[in-house]
């Protein structure tokens, strides 16, 4: 069970930036815990001022992160950031997801039109190829820079910063994609592109945007769920019985302890969303 308690709040999910980030200097930290937390991380508002990014440079500090690339395009309101850590070599690319008060975000999530991906093979979202495409010189030169040096690679993100993980996996081939509260991103066609990548796709119990697009048109999820039950602990089992009944009870218990407090998300399906509720589930 996790230590740190589940989080049904509006801000939570909708400003995820505005909390401090859980890391503890000294601690270590396995690479799961380190990319859900450094998802999250991409959310602060390290582009607008000068606090954000030296709140984002000390966060990075206390995991022994040194360096720290920004990438942003203000046209598809596309952000993220690399990472390297020169004690040990780890490199990760970190995207962020969905703002609801960024109509560039809300535009690119509502392309869900499949589109060639002719950068590799495939079709997919449209609003996601589009927001991957504008940062992708910028990566690219990121990826030189830092190859010498660079031992192993992760990227990550949360939601739409998800989609944009497994769009760029498919194109640096990374040793590890780890992806929090991932949308649908394209055709299985796409998502042949991504075997023999060590990949991870958190599904937090009822999140309702791991269910998006709906599987018409040739939708396609990449790779099996990694399942977070009800109690934030990843689930030894796939049947569906269990996965129904835990979220059956899950939705329950969030009608009674927490829909009718001002505040709060109204629907566990959304609550479950929220980056810090996938955190939660993988901190010491």
């Amino acid at each position: 069970m996790p230590s740190m308690p589940y989080d049904p709040s509006r801000v939570a999910l909708d400003s995820p930036q505005l909390r401090e980030t859980v890391f503890v200097p000294g601690a270590e930290y396995d690479e799961v815990a380190l990319s859900v937390e450094l998802a999250r991380l991409a959310y602060v508002h390290y582009e607008d001022h000068d606090a954000g990014l030296a709140r984002l440079k000390e966060a990075l500090g206390r995991v022994r992160f040194d360096d720290v690339t920004l990438f942003e395009d203000a046209a598809t309101g596309t952000q993220g950031f690399g990472a390297s850590r020169s004690s040990d070599g780890l490199c990760v690319l970190a995207f962020r997801g969905t703002e609801p008060t960024r109509l560039t975000d809300l535009g690119a999530d509502l392309a869900f039109t499949l589109t060639d991906w002719t950068e590799k093979a495939g079709r997919v979202h449209k609003g996601f190829a589009g927001a991957a495409r504008s940062v992708l010189p910028e990566v690219k030169q990121w990826l030189e820079q830092t190859q010498a040096a660079r031992k192993r690679l992760i990227v990550t993100g949360h939601s739409l910063g998800a989609a944009i993980a497994t769009l760029y996996a498919s194109l640096i081939a990374p040793d590890r994609l780890i992806t929090i509260g991932s949308p649908r991103v394209g055709d299985a066609a796409f998502v042949a592109t991504l075997a023999g990548i060590d990949m991870m796709r958190l599904v937090d119990c009822c999140d309702v945007v791991t269910k998006l697009p709906p599987e018409v048109g040739g939708y396609v999820h990449a790779g099996d769920a990694a399942y977070l039950t009800r109690e934030g602990v990843l689930a030894s089992s796939r049947d569906e019985a269990f996965l129904r009944d835990d979220r059956t009870a899950a939705r329950e218990e969030y009608l009674l302890h927490y829909a009718w407090k001002t505040g709060n998300v109204v629907v566990r399906d959304l609550a479950d969303h929220a980056p810090i509720n996938y955190v939660r589930c993988f901190m010491p």
